[in-house]
């Protein structure tokens, strides 16, 4: 099963590695306030951006890839600018992550405000989930979960941002540092999953100062810690001249290179990740292999035990009896649109495969699966649906006296356009929906037929 596991993420991450990375800035704006860096975003406070995201080619404000993905809100060190962590991103975005990397409170005079930082990572983390309707670039390709990421002063404002906050759904600090109003002291209001980073040999932050009483603060029901045996401070970024200076003065012990120390965070942080912002239910497993087996770490895990799918059949409706905060159905792998209870009704469905997906305050699980031999679907020889895949058109035919009509689901279940078919032949226009997978249902009450259709 070990073997499987490490076989499954070394695949993955050679799969991410094919994603191009696109760049934009944008500038966000908090009237509320004052400062900040950058212009162009309004009155009031100029919160510069830079974003990395999936791209279909390497350049600036290149079209995204195919696909919703989530984001990861990240704040720099003290005296540190974001492009000292172009490891980061370059790691993150062909992963599948759009990484905002906020530019504010990067000088050393006047000395930056801890509390002004994290309310920015905090306001930051809100505007990028509303770009999946505010902005053309990203509108349709914003998976709606967000976490919030710093390194070191960068870190502690993150626990700030987090703090009370339920539009964040993750928090990610490396080596965060103590901060002025207290980090520590924000660390019991922050309820969402959380990981903490530390190098063993830090004197920047010695972990008995800062990572330790902000994890032990904690009392989010789901938060670990990764110790890195030999760890330094700078390791997590590049190389910086005022974070190296400022290590070379403090750290001392450190046994492992930055490229190892980066790779130790990488084989815990990329399952981690995938499985508090991507719902990907099989990560979680991996992550708890690598934290218990990773050379070089010493690490714990408070995070619950996920608990067991049933899944049940009575006559034509499937049922689970494990209470989670939401579901959502499959068939034969496939999200079905609109099945999102906790029981899904079969009706004149086509055989096939079906499992729950059941999510809970932390993750997710999947059922076993259910075979289930259905009922022929009597729309089956009245409705026809080409090509497939399309590119701009669609033709849907009818054999039905009635009016019927069409729904299109992206691959997450949500309904996208409805549009009516008067006519025995319809043409459909596609240009205003993405490449990529969705399901279309024609039919009128409860006579559905459903069917999956690509768009390139």
């Amino acid at each position: 099963m070990k073997s499987i596991l490490f076989l499954v993420l070394f695949l993955a991450q050679f799969c991410h590695a094919q994603v191009s990375i696109g760049h934009t800035t944008l500038t966000f704006n908090d009237p509320t306030r004052s400062g900040g860096f950058g212009s162009g975003g309004g009155a009031g406070r100029q919160i510069q951006t830079e974003i990395y995201y999936p791209a279909t080619s390497t350049g600036t404000s290149t079209p995204v890839a195919t696909g919703e993905f989530p984001i990861i809100v990240f704040g720099h060190g003290f005296a540190m600018n974001w492009d000292a962590y172009s490891n980061i991103w370059e790691h993150y975005v062909p992963r599948g992550y759009i990484m905002a990397f906020v530019r504010t409170e990067s000088g050393l005079f006047p000395s930056p405000s801890h509390g002004d930082f994290g309310l920015d990572l905090k306001l930051v983390a809100q505007k990028m989930l509303d770009l999946q309707t505010t902005n053309a670039l990203f509108q349709n390709h914003i998976y709606p979960k967000v976490g919030v990421m710093g390194h070191s002063m960068g870190g502690g404002a993150s626990f700030l941002a987090a703090g009370n906050n339920t539009n964040i759904h993750a928090l990610i600090g490396l080596a965060p540092a103590e901060t002025n109003p207290s980090a520590i002291a924000v660390s019991p209001n922050v309820l969402v999953p959380s990981i903490v980073f530390s190098g063993s040999s830090d004197g920047v932050t010695p972990p008995a100062q800062h990572h330790i009483p902000m994890y032990e603060g904690l009392v989010t029901t789901c938060k670990s810690f990764v110790n890195i045996t030999g760890g330094a401070h700078c390791y997590f970024a590049n190389t910086n001249f005022n974070c190296d200076f400022g290590e070379s003065t403090s750290s001392t012990g450190i046994s492992i290179s930055r490229a190892e120390q980066q790779n130790e965070t990488y084989s815990i942080l990329d399952p981690w990740l995938d499985y508090m912002l991507k719902d990907i239910c099989a990560s979680y497993d991996v992550f708890e292999l690598y934290i218990a087996n990773s050379p070089g770490i010493v690490g714990q895990t408070t995070c619950p035990a996920i608990p067991t799918v049933n899944l049940s059949q009575n006559g034509s409706i499937l049922s689970t009896s494990t209470v989670g905060s939401s579901y959502q159905w499959f068939l034969n792998g496939i999200a079905i649109p609109g099945a999102i209870a906790d029981f899904y009704e079969l009706g004149p469905s086509p055989a096939g495969v079906y499992t729950v997906e059941v999510n809970f305050a932390f993750g997710c699980a999947v059922s076993p699966n259910i075979n289930i031999v259905g009922l022929e679907n009597p729309l089956l020889d009245l409705v026809t649906i080409y090509p497939n895949p399309c590119k701009e058109i669609l033709t849907i035919t009818t054999k039905s006296n009635e009016v019927m009509k069409a729904i299109f689901f992206n691959i997450q279940g949500q309904k996208i356009k409805s549009i009516e078919l008067p006519n025995s032949t319809n043409i459909i226009d596609l240009t205003d929906l993405s490449p990529g997978i969705y399901w279309v249902q024609v039919g009128q009450w409860n006579h559905l037929f459903t069917q999956k259709c690509i768009i390139e």
